[in-house]
Parts: C-alpha cells; structure tokens; sequence
C-alpha cells in the first residue's frame, strides 16, 4: 500500500473525460516496483481553467505533471521551456517540474506510439502510406513522429479543419514536405494507405460506439490502430477486425509514452514490465 508523506513528489493528469484513463494505475504500479515515493492522480479540466491549474502546480510538491485531450496543445503557452522534439510538434504530455520551479514541456506520446508500432506491428514506416483521423495533441505527436522517421505520406483530416491543415503546415515546414490535408469525411485517400489511425478520440469516453470511418472503406491489407485502449476494442477496431484487418489498441503506446515520462520525471529507468502487467490485469478486469 503507497505511502503519502511530506516527502512524497506528486504528479496529476489534465484532461477532460478522464474516466476511460487507466494511466494512475499503471503508472502508480510503475513506481511502487522502483521504489520511487511519488504519487499519480487525476485532475479533470479543460483549456477554461487550465492556466490557473499550471500556475499553481508551480509551487507544490510536483515532480511534473501529464497532459491528455483537450489540454496538449493550449498548455504549451503556460509553460517555460519546450524540449526541441516538443516545440516542433507543437504539442506536449508531459511537463517537468525542475527544482527552480522551472515548467519544460516534453512530448512522449510520439515515441511511444513509435515503439508500440514498430515493435508490436512491425510496421516499416518508411516503407508506408498514412491516414491519420485527428489532427490535435495526439494527432500532432502521432504524424509528427511518423515524419520524422521517414513516412512516405501522410493524410490528415479533422472534423475541425483548421486543426488538420494546422498540423499538414507545421509537419511540412518542421519534418519533412509529405503530410496531405484531407477534407473530413473524403475517404478517397484510404485505398492507397498501408496503415490507418484513429487519433480523433471517436469511440472513446461519451462516443463509445461511434467511428469516423464508414467499414466499406476498409480493406484486409491493411493495419488500423486507434490511440484508445478502454475500450479494448473501439467500434474502429471492430468494424476493421470484421474485415479481415490487422488491428493495434492504444495500450502498447500508452505503455511505452508512461514509462518514458518516469524516466523524465526521476532520470530512473521505468520498470516497463511491472507496468505492463497492471495493464493487462486492469483490461482482465473489464471483459
């Protein structure tokens, strides 16, 4: 049973839905099995109130905190520094706390969504085409990694368009010239796509069973992975399982993006197994 002392170093996760996030407990398993005396909760808000909340963990007992929808992007005007990878991306989950108070913005939602698919799926990214659904901080972090790892293409589309032609600009002018705006709801692009991914959030939270993507578009040959883990299998997933697809959850990117914030947060290795199992026992408990 975690102990909460004076000493104990805090961190929360801003966010608004935050009742599918199984993060406090993977991550509170992660540093009980390193021995770490730090603690991991929730803080449900959106963009209104967040400059107050980001102002004020400043002087707290805070290690760093973690950023989820809608917050990733609206927190970088709260914060000091960005990490390079950050900056370009334009998009941060995960912040820092130095001991001068100093708030730096890091983003560890690429390189877990990066490891979960090249380890997990095997894809070869610079062997593939991309459509993205979702063009906003997990978007932004999920196409941005692809670029930088040499994607041959990648087309983007976002019920709010500005935020998808946002992101086509920012990865063209910071990566590399091969992100396409696409208009939402033309799905004219997908048949030329090797792999399709959900990072509109659609399907998760108050639109569970819902899918941005009609599955006669869907075809066997490709891979479709939804950055959603709860559920297991959003309607995405089902409806490209039923076609004969290759599926990926969100689970093996949330794994790895939450040990690298541990690493962030202490300079201590993340025990990635520990985490793993609680993962995997919390989704037991929800069949």
């Amino acid at each position: 049973m975690m102990k909460v002392d004076i000493n104990t170093k805090m961190i929360t996760l801003l966010g608004l839905p935050l009742t599918q996030s199984f993060a406090a407990r993977m991550q509170n398993k992660g540093y009980e099995a390193a021995g770490l005396n730090m603690v991991y909760f929730y803080t449900e808000t959106d963009n209104e109130h967040l400059g107050d909340i980001v102002n004020g963990l400043r002087y707290m007992n805070f290690a760093g905190f973690a950023v989820t929808k809608p917050n990733k992007v609206k927190v970088l005007e709260y914060l000091d520094e960005l990490d390079p990878l950050c900056q370009k991306m334009g998009s941060s989950n995960t912040v820092v706390k130095t001991p001068e108070g100093k708030l730096i913005g890091y983003n560890t939602d690429g390189v877990g969504f990066y490891t979960a698919l090249t380890e997990e799926a095997g894809v070869k990214v610079d062997q593939c085409v991309f459509f993205c659904f979702g063009g906003g901080g997990a978007g932004r972090a999920m196409c941005s990694i692809l670029a930088y790892h040499g994607a041959r293409k990648i087309y983007i589309t976002d019920k709010f368009e500005g935020c998808a032609k946002s992101l086509v600009d920012d990865i063209n002018k910071n990566f590399a010239p091969v992100a396409e705006f696409v208009p939402y709801g033309d799905f004219s692009k997908l048949s030329a796509c090797d792999v399709v991914l959900n990072a509109s959030g659609v399907g998760m939270g108050r639109s569970i069973g819902e899918t941005p993507l009609p599955k006669e578009y869907m075809k066997p040959e490709q891979l479709y992975f939804d950055a959603c883990y709860n559920p297991a299998k959003t309607q995405f997933l089902l409806d490209a399982e039923a076609k004969g697809c290759r599926i990926l959850n969100g689970l093996g990117m949330s794994l790895y993006q939450g040990a690298a914030q541990i690493e962030l947060w202490t300079g201590k290795k993340a025990p990635v197994e520990a985490m793993r199992e609680e993962l995997l026992a919390i989704l037991a408990e929800k069949k």
